[in-house]
């Protein structure tokens, strides 16, 4: 909604516009429209406009008439137009604003909803039409999201053979069971190097790999255990019980092996801990099934239990 070209082509002095002038020939448009006569109508509404650029009736009338014979580009102007002037045409605003939704610009429709709000708190059709524009925001952002999660899914079950490895470096994959990308994530470098036959120059090759599609080894598995942390949130949610979550670790009383193992992998509470899953625990060197039944034991007396593969 930016400045009038016209008022730099005709002036900003006041003596420049015939405002008497326009007022007749809005006058003579609303008669035209009674009457049915809309060609007439437009013409004088045009003259309205020729005579004061900034009389927001000849304007709005104009903007209004060209948009019901589908001159949509020039009834959008001249809406911006009126909707520019002080104070602002509130109809001009409402009608604005539905022509940018229906061009799916959502921020500027809610701004000039907004406008009018801010005006008349309580303007029937300004709140109606701002629920629509909401709810298609939120649409809009569900939308994106899932585009998101298809882009991310498709891109995670990518086979590892479509990306240019080594010899070397693709047999060691399969021999591991490491099919897709996604599989690649949910692997630590650690892992990887405890392979038999895989070396640092392959580690490199497969990290150099990653950082061109901006993603990195384990990743896969920082993404399950947000995940996990989040769902145990929402779960413990208005139980009071929130607070259980962020407990340290400490708290378990677990014995030394227990408690080195679980320093590895740098868990620091209880949610942390419970976003993991056996075999991950299970995966660490010297952890065996007395500690891991002894982890849980300790966590089931604060209602919490270990991650499963599925969730």
């Amino acid at each position: 909604m930016s400045g009038d070209p016209l008022d730099t082509v005709i002036g900003t002095n006041a003596g420049a516009r015939d405002a008497a002038g326009a007022v007749k020939h809005v006058e003579a448009a609303r008669k035209a429209i009674m009457s049915g006569d809309r060609v007439t109508a437009i013409a004088e509404f045009r003259k309205g406009v020729a005579n004061d650029p900034t009389n927001a009736d000849a304007l709005f009338g104009l903007a209004y008439q060209l948009d019901l014979v589908g001159e949509e580009e020039e009834s959008l102007s001249l809406y911006e137009r009126a909707a520019s002037r002080q104070p602002a045409h509130l109809n001009a605003l409402i009608n604005l604003a539905i022509m940018y939704e229906d061009r799916g610009d959502l921020v500027r429709s809610e701004r000039c909803l907004r406008q009018v709000l801010d005006t008349e708190p309580n303007h029937p059709r300004a709140r109606l039409y701002m629920k629509d524009v909401m709810g298609s925001k939120e649409m809009q952002v569900e939308e994106e999201a899932d585009r998101d999660i298809f882009k991310k899914r498709a891109l995670l079950d990518t086979p590892v053979t479509d990306f240019e490895l080594s010899v070397r470096a693709r047999t060691c994959l399969k021999k591991m069971n490491i099919r897709t990308l996604g599989d690649l994530l949910k692997i630590t470098e650690a892992e990887l190097l405890s392979y038999k036959n895989f070396g640092e120059s392959s580690l490199l090759e497969i990290k150099q790999m990653l950082v061109q599609k901006n993603l990195r080894l384990g990743q896969g598995l920082e993404d399950a255990h947000r995940a996990a942390r989040r769902a145990l949130q929402e779960q413990y949610k208005g139980t009071g019980q929130e607070q259980t979550l962020g407990k340290p670790v400490t708290d378990l009383n677990l014995s030394v092996r227990a408690r080195k193992a679980i320093q590895l992998l740098n868990i620091q509470t209880l949610g942390d801990l419970a976003s993991h899953t056996e075999a991950e625990l299970m995966g660490i060197k010297n952890f065996g099934a007395t500690s891991l039944t002894e982890i849980k034991d300790r966590l089931a007396e604060f209602g919490l239990g270990l991650r499963k593969l599925d969730s």
